[in-house]
């Protein structure tokens, strides 16, 4: 039976709100009789610019709002950017569909630099994440990162006013705005490894509505499914939140059917990370799941736990 009314809660940055239109247009697709509205929505993640994630409660402080319209009936679904959603969710909701994924990538973006290795010593460089700042620390320990806060706009205004010498943003999120053109160069994932679940959408419902799920589900992409589903698991494992420097991802071979999961933990100035990989044949969100497993499993073994306990101290 085809839905004849669902209603999308998003934040209402403008990265938020293609995310959310793109989903409104493929459920268009799907649903061409059905009346599909978008209700716009300020979060306190989005409100409270002045600190880092880390220090006011987390990437759930994005999300909270538009769960509780799920709960209220004011939204029927939610779409996030996956690497912005905790890894465990709230008792009695789920993320029911995984979109087709964008590049994964980070980006290099700088008005008057083509490349990290360029950049003088005490060049301020913008991000909003602990993983990238590890990363980046380890390889130019002579570059200042200074913590990056806003939306996508707002945050290259304040390149183009000088306030950074160059940002690292997701290539994903420049993709989607069509503003690859600000991207001076793509970090390859040998070089600074993404987050769990970047570039990836997801869809939030209450998990009791399973007739939604079911109207959803041709949304659904399989291979970003278990690759975001590997990923996810390492982190979670971990306790993966954005006060962690962690990354993890999940690529398939050439047949789709073997996935390889690359995984790290580090301590905040990139000094101590600790590596893992794996791979597996996967054929269903269990066994992707097994294979985070796999990989938390080893990074454990080599300390990683007793890092993570050490953060901060």
């Amino acid at each position: 039976m085809p839905p004849e009314r669902l209603v999308i809660a998003s934040r209402e940055s403008r990265l938020a709100m293609w995310q959310a239109k793109h989903v409104q247009a493929l459920l268009q697709g799907l649903y061409p009789h059905c009346e599909i509205t978008i209700l716009g929505m300020t979060t306190k993640g989005d409100q409270i610019l002045d600190k880092s994630l880390s220090k006011i409660g987390g990437k759930g402080l994005f999300i909270k709002e538009l769960e509780n319209a799920l709960l209220e009936g004011r939204a029927d679904l939610a779409v996030h950017s996956l690497k912005d959603v905790p890894m465990d969710m709230p008792d009695g909701f789920e993320l029911t569909a995984i979109l087709e994924r964008e590049d994964p990538s980070d980006a290099f973006v700088s008005n008057q630099f083509d490349s990290l290795k360029k950049m003088p010593i005490g060049s301020k460089l913008g991000t909003s994440s602990l993983r990238r700042e590890a990363q980046v620390k380890k390889n130019f320990p002579h570059i200042e990162v200074v913590p990056l806060r806003g939306n996508l706009d707002t945050r290259l205004a304040k390149l183009d006013r000088g306030e950074f010498d160059a940002m690292i943003l997701a290539t994903a999120g420049l993709t989607r705005l069509e503003l690859s053109s600000r991207i001076k160069m793509n970090i390859l994932p040998a070089d600074m490894l993404p987050a769990a679940g970047q570039g990836a959408l997801g869809i939030e419902i209450l998990a009791n509505n399973q007739n939604l799920a079911e109207q959803l589900s041709p949304l659904r992409d399989v291979f970003a499914t278990y690759q975001v589903n590997a990923e996810r698991q390492v982190s979670r494992r971990l306790g993966g939140s954005c006060e962690i420097p962690i990354a993890a991802y999940a690529t398939w071979d050439d047949y789709q059917t073997t996935l390889h999961l690359q995984a790290l933990v580090a301590n905040m100035d990139g000094t101590h990370i600790i590596e893992a990989s794996s791979s597996a044949l996967v054929k269903d969100v269990q066994q992707a799941i097994d294979l985070g497993n796999l990989v938390a499993d080893s990074l454990i073994q080599d300390g990683a736990e007793l890092l993570i306990a050490n953060l901060g101290k």
